[in-house]
């Protein structure tokens, strides 16, 4: 009976768990080998509880971002301080992670059905279709916000809060909406470089040599009960460094000399 144990969602936990042995097996070398993943905070991944978990973080690519998590997150649990280096940590890893993506992206394709099968909870965009933002507006769906509830239920749940890879774009509400209902622990992650090494869908290298930085920070200070959603939004925002105070401090000859580090930080063998 063991063998067929399926999580809320239906997934067959013998299946998911070869999923992401094979998957990650597949992926470690495009953060430790073409490319490093450079990790700080990971200490953080084995304090939290077992459930209601909501990690927050930006995008930068549909599918790379995910799969590092993965990585990052079962090493940590592992015992691994800030690297992923030994792969042996896939042999058992933590089957209770999940991650909210747009249904038309986890559908187009066998590949992405198959990473949905890992853990995606799939939602219906409101504001884009088929990459083009939508004027008119669309209800969510209630279905949404429920599978979010019952997969932070049952463990964590990553989501991207701005849904969409773009830079500095708004955090959506309904991100703030899911906070302050379930009342969840909120860490925040930031990610760079992988818009570098991926392509936009993150599954094909663009790019070696490239240093991808993850950082994890401190549980987000939340008052469930006072605190508004636009506050919510903000507190958000300023936590995954996306808050439009962080682009208009940067002086254009800073994000210049940006650029240049970024081309100086790719390694040379």
């Amino acid at each position: 009976m063991g063998l067929f144990k399926r999580n809320p969602f239906g997934h067959i936990l013998f299946i998911k768990k070869w999923l992401i042995r094979i998957l990650g097996a597949m992926t470690h070398r495009r953060y430790r080998g073409f490319n490093e993943l450079q990790i700080e905070g990971s200490e953080i991944i084995k304090t939290l509880p077992d459930r209601n978990v909501l990690f927050i973080s930006n995008h930068q690519t549909y599918f790379a971002d995910v799969v590092a998590m993965f990585h990052v997150f079962n090493a940590s649990l592992s015992g691994r301080q800030d690297t992923i280096k030994n792969i042996g940590y896939l042999w058992q890893p933590k089957m209770n992670i999940y991650y909210v993506a747009a249904k038309e992206t986890m559908q187009a394709g066998l590949l992405p059905r198959i990473l949905a099968y890992v853990g995606a909870i799939t939602v219906e965009r409101t504001w884009r279709a088929k990459g083009v933002d939508v004027t008119e507006k669309r209800d969510v769906n209630p279905n949404d916000t429920e599978n979010i509830r019952i997969a932070l239920e049952d463990g964590w749940v990553i989501t991207f809060p701005q849904g969409t890879t773009k830079s500095f774009k708004p955090v959506r509400k309904g991100t703030a909406h899911i906070i302050k209902q379930h009342k969840p622990i909120v860490i925040p992650i930031v990610i760079d470089g992988f818009r570098r090494s991926f392509d936009k869908k993150g599954l094909r290298m663009k790019k070696k040599n490239i240093l991808q930085s993850f950082i994890i920070k401190e549980p987000l200070e939340i008052d469930y009960e006072n605190d508004t959603i636009e506050e919510i939004v903000e507190k958000v925002e300023y936590a995954i460094e996306q808050h439009p105070s962080f682009l208009k401090v940067i002086p254009a000859e800073e994000i210049k000399a940006q650029e240049e580090l970024n081309r100086l930080r790719q390694w040379e063998y």
